[in-house]
C-alpha cells in the first residue's frame, strides 16, 4: 500500500509505501517483496509509518553498517523525529527508558554495569547448564504425547530458565512475565495497557530487589542492588527498569530463534541434515550464524533518529528526520551475501546484522549464541525423526509482534527413533 504526498522541493505528487510491508503469502522466512524491491530501486527512501511520519528507510547491508555506527544518528527515544513502532510501543519507551534507549555517555556507563555478566569467557561457563536444561526438557517431551507445542515445551522454557537464573528472577514466576513481555512487544497493544503492563513488570522486579537488598544472592539482580543501589549510582526504580528489560529481551528473541529456526530447518532437510549428522562445534557455530542471518527475527527495522545532517549512499539525511534501519533486507543484500535469499548452512555469515552494529549491538548476543548453539547441536540429534505436526500454511507466525516468530509450533516424532543424551 502507498498513499500520496507533495514533493516540497517540486511541488509534484509522489507515493510514500507503508511501512512495515506484509510478507508474501507461502513465503514466511523471507522479507516482504515490497521491501526487496525497494532494497533494488530505490535503497534509501522515505515510508510512510502508522502514525502518518516519513522517516527514511535503508535497506542496504552497508549504509545501514555505517549509520549504525556513526554517532549523528540517535537511539534516544525521547528525541523529536524519533520513528516508534506503535504507540503502544512509543508509550513504553519514553515512559521507561533504559540504556538501548540512550545515547552515550548514558548508555555507555549504564551498559557497563552489566556488561561482565554477558562476556563471551562469563557466558561459556554457562554451556553445561544450558546443556543439563535442554537435555531435561527434550526428556520431558519424549515421555510425553505427541503432537507437541514445541514453542510451550522447549523454545520458551530454555531461554527463561537460562534469564532467570542469572537475573535471580523466580521461574515459578514465568506465566506472568511471559504473558506480560508479549504484551510489550506487540504493535498492537494500546497505549494505556502498554503502560499498564510496564508498570506491573517493575513493580514487580522492585519488590524483588527490595528483598535481595535484605537478603542477597549470588545473581546479577544482588550484585546490582549492593554495587548500583546502596552506593546511589542507580535508583531502585532504574534498576527495576533494566531488569524487565534483560528479562525481557533476554527471553523473547532467543525464544523465537530456537522455534522459527526448527521450523525453518524442518522445511529444508538437506540442511537439517548438516545439523542432526555432526557433533562438531564449528559447523553447529556456523548453523547458527546463518540462521540469525537468514530469519532476521528484528522485523520491524532498527529505528533511529538523525541529530545532525548525515549523507548516506547519495541521500542527505537532514537534523531531526527520523531512520529506519531495515536489518532484515540488509542481511538478504546480494551486495553482501552471495545467494542471500538461500538457506546454506556452508556460508560464512558472521558479519550479519541481526545483533545490530555498533555500540548498540546486542547485549546478550553471547548468551544467545550459546544456547543456540546447546539447541540446535542437540533437539535435531536427540529426536532424528523430528517433523512438523501440522501443515505450514496452519502455523501462526508473529505478524504483529516487534519480534518475529511463531505462536505455535506443533511437532511430532517417531517413538522408537529418539536418541539419549
Amino acid at each position: 500500500m502507498t498513499t500520496t504526498a507533495t514533493n516540497p522541493t517540486v511541488g509534484a505528487p509522489v507515493d510514500i509505501p507503508e511501512y512495515p510491508m506484509p510478507r508474501a503469502a507461502g513465503c514466511p522466512f523471507d522479507p516482504p517483496p515490497a521491501l526487496r524491491a525497494l532494497q533494488a530501486q530505490a535503497p534509501i527512501t522515505q515510508v510512510r509509518l502508522w502514525d502518518g511520519s516519513t522517516p527514511w528507510l535503508v535497506t542496504r547491508y552497508a549504509d545501514q553498517r555505517a549509520l549504525l555506527a556513526d554517532p549523528r544518528i540517535s537511539s534516544d527515544t525521547t528525541a523529536r523525529g524519533y520513528p516508534h513502532v506503535s504507540a503502544g510501543l512509543r508509550e513504553r519507551r519514553t515512559t521507561a527508558r533504559t540504556f538501548i534507549n540512550m545515547d552515550d555517555p548514558e548508555h555507555a556507563r549504564l551498559r557497563r554495569m552489566v556488561t561482565a555478566t554477558f562476556a563471551i569467557k562469563r557466558v561459556e561457563t554457562l554451556r553445561p547448564a544450558i546443556q543439563q536444561i535442554v537435555d531435561d526438557l527434550i526428556d520431558q517431551m519424549l515421555a510425553g504425547p505427541t503432537p507437541v507445542d514445541l514453542v510451550q515445551a522447549f523454545a520458551l522454557p530454555v531461554p527463561s530458565l537460562v534469564i532467570c537464573h542469572l537475573l535471580g528472577v523466580p521461574y515459578a514466576d514465568h506465566d506472568f512475565f511471559q504473558h506480560t513481555s508479549k504484551l510489550l512487544i506487540n504493535r498492537g497493544t494500546p497505549p494505556e495497557v502498554a503502560r499498564h503492563a510496564q508498570d506491573t513488570l517493575n513493580d514487580y522486579l522492585d519488590g524483588l530487589i527490595t528483598d535481595k537488598l535484605a537478603h542477597p544472592t549470588d545473581d546479577l539482580l544482588s550484585r546490582l542492588a549492593h554495587q548500583q543501589v546502596r552506593t546511589r549510582q542507580l535508583t531502585q526504580r532504574e534498576l527495576a527498569r533494566m531488569a524487565s528489560l534483560l528479562l525481557v529481551a533476554g527471553h523473547e528473541t532467543t525464544a523465537n530463534m530456537i522455534a522459527l529456526g526448527t521450523l525453518a530447518l524442518l522445511q529444508h532437510p538437506d540442511q537439517l541434515t548438516k545439523v542432526r549428522a555432526t557433533t562438531d562445534p564449528a559447523v553447529i557455530r556456523a548453523a547458527v550464524e546463518e540462521l540469525l542471518r537468514y530469519l532476521s527475527i528484528v522485523h520491524m527495522g532498527r529505528r533511529r533518529v538523525a541529530l545532525a545532517d548525515v549523507e548516506i549512499g547519495g541521500q542527505l539525511v537532514h537534523a531531526g528526520d527520523g531512520v529506519v534501519l531495515a536489518t532484515e533486507a540488509g542481511n538478504r543484500d546480494e551486495q553482501a551475501f552471495a545467494d542471500p535469499d538461500a538457506l546454506d548452512l556452508d556460508r560464512d555469515a558472521r558479519a550479519h546484522v541481526a545483533f545490530g552494529f555498533g555500540v548498540h549491538q546486542c547485549l546478550g548476543q553471547p548468551l544467545a549464541r550459546v544456547e543456540l548453539q546447546v539447541v540446535y547441536g542437540t533437539l535435531y540429534r536427540r529426536i532424528p525423526t523430528l517433523r512438523l505436526g501440522a501443515d505450514l500454511a496452519d502455523i501462526p507466525f508473529k505478524h504483529d509482534s516487534g519480534v518475529y516468530g511463531v505462536y505455535e509450533l506443533p511437532v511430532t516424532w517417531s517413538t522408537h527413533r529418539a536418541e539419549t543424551p
